[in-house]
């Protein structure tokens, strides 16, 4: 076996092919390199600029390299970065306290971790330990990570060739009121009734094992698909009959990002575990299983484990509590619901012009648009939404269809919450030629 490692040399990323060495992981790899990104921009080696309307992986809420969050990084990094898994810190302290006053009661118990399927794998290896169960409810076009558990719980990929999940996994029928499944006599989508019979077929399934149900407020790999006003009330009303937990998902939708502090406040309604992650961190690797005192006392007594080599890290603390105080300063709640009126009027007009456009939803900074070759049949445009997203990318924008089988004509769109007005504008206008472009061709 030869060996080249006496020649490694400075990296040279622009000869040949960028990803010679990259293992694929999955989805469309964007055929320029970025160089470095600012607030609502990323810029290619070739130093390009891109309006970046899905805040990275839909995460930088306060766009690229805040400076407020380069300030806490630089001084952070020189202080306080990584520690022992049992050693506790000022700001993890900090976050957890700040975390819990910013919810309502009694979500009062934070554990601090890097990545939102490690948090959601947390919230099910908890519900299972305080319920004594194992079976776990999930959306049908769920999407809750790629962990054991999360990935057991996620049904809209990566189910397929990689054997046996977790037993006890369930699936719930998606609430979509673009494709409804149950109609009302009105026409409209009848969603307490399509609850009711997902629920009788989980009752039918169910061993008597019944542990969680865990659902994002909007599914954003799903299709961008936002929970009918009420659902989630009823959802919850579904779990405390059967002893469940119920588990939301804020991966995307917290923080801000609906024009709530988050999403589930819509509803009323308080989850029994809330899992945080992607927009906590602003764009760097921060999550967060919050539960309630009860439930925390439970687990614990019964020996809840979850060790893991950067719980508790200091540093992503640290940005965590720059990102809350940016947060609350520059009233970044009502900003969001304002840029969301900005950015509605703005894919309803294009929706007005392109016949191509089927339908426009989501809350605030969080919407979709979604493609089809035909508004009365509903059919989906997957090498459409392909067309589009790389005209786009020509022009100047960055957009990201759901990149999952039948989905690809299903836009997400999540610009950070420091966008301005014109730069939402002007990500339309671009949106709006490349659909007219696209569709005349």
């Amino acid at each position: 076996m030869t060996s080249t490692r006496d020649h490694i040399g400075p990296p040279s990323p622009l000869a040949g092919d960028p990803q010679r060495h990259l293992l694929r992981y999955g989805g469309t790899i964007s055929p320029e390199l970025i160089g470095r990104a600012a607030g609502t921009h990323v810029y290619t080696v070739a130093g390009r600029a891109l309006l970046d309307f899905t805040s990275g992986q839909m995460s930088a809420i306060l766009g690229h390299s805040h400076p407020d969050i380069v300030e806490t990084v630089q001084r952070q990094i020189g202080t306080l970065d990584h520690l022992f898994s049992g050693m506790l810190s000022e700001p993890v302290v900090e976050l957890s306290a700040r975390l819990a006053d910013s919810l309502p009661d009694p979500l009062d118990k934070v554990l601090l971790l890097t990545t939102g399927a490690e948090s959601n794998e947390a919230a099910i290896r908890l519900a299972k330990l305080v319920t004594g169960r194992h079976e776990v409810v999930s959306f049908a076009r769920s999407w809750h990570g790629m962990t054991h558990a999360a990935a057991a719980a996620t049904y809209s990929a990566g189910r397929k060739g990689y054997g046996p999940v977790a037993a006890g996994n369930l699936a719930l029928p998606t609430p979509n009121a673009y494709r409804p499944d149950f109609v009302a006599a009105d026409g409209s989508f009848d969603w307490q009734r399509q609850l009711d019979y997902g629920f009788e077929m989980i009752d039918a399934q169910s061993v008597g094992s019944l542990a969680a149900c865990i659902v994002e407020p909007i599914l954003s790999s799903g299709g961008v698909i936002d929970l009918p006003l009420g659902y989630l009330r009823a959802l919850k009303d579904k779990c405390t009959e059967r002893d469940m937990l119920l588990i939301v998902d804020e991966a995307q939708t917290g923080l801000c990002r609906t024009g709530n502090w988050y999403a589930f406040e819509r509803d009323g309604v308080v989850p029994d575990i809330l899992t945080l992650s992607k927009t906590l961190g602003a764009g760097l690797p921060l999550a967060a299983t919050i539960t309630s005192a009860e439930i925390e006392a439970i687990a614990h007594k019964r020996g809840f484990l979850f060790f893991t080599t950067h719980v508790s890290d200091p540093l992503p603390a640290a940005v965590g509590n720059t990102v809350l105080d940016v947060l609350i300063r520059d009233g970044l709640d009502a900003r969001a619901r304002e840029a969301g009126v900005v950015l509605r009027d703005g894919l309803l007009a294009i929706a007005d012009r392109h016949a191509v456009v089927g339908d426009v939803r989501g809350r605030g900074l969080m919407q979709g648009i979604e493609l089809v070759t035909d508004r009365e049949t509903r059919t989906g445009a997957d090498e459409l939404g392909a067309a589009v997203t790389k005209r786009c990318f020509d022009l100047g924008l960055h957009m990201n269809v759901v990149q999952l089988p039948g989905m690809g004509g299903i836009f997400r769109i999540a610009p950070p919450l420091t966008a301005t007005d014109d730069e939402l504008r002007s990500g339309l206008a671009i949106l709006d030629q490349a659909i007219g472009e696209c569709a005349a061709t």
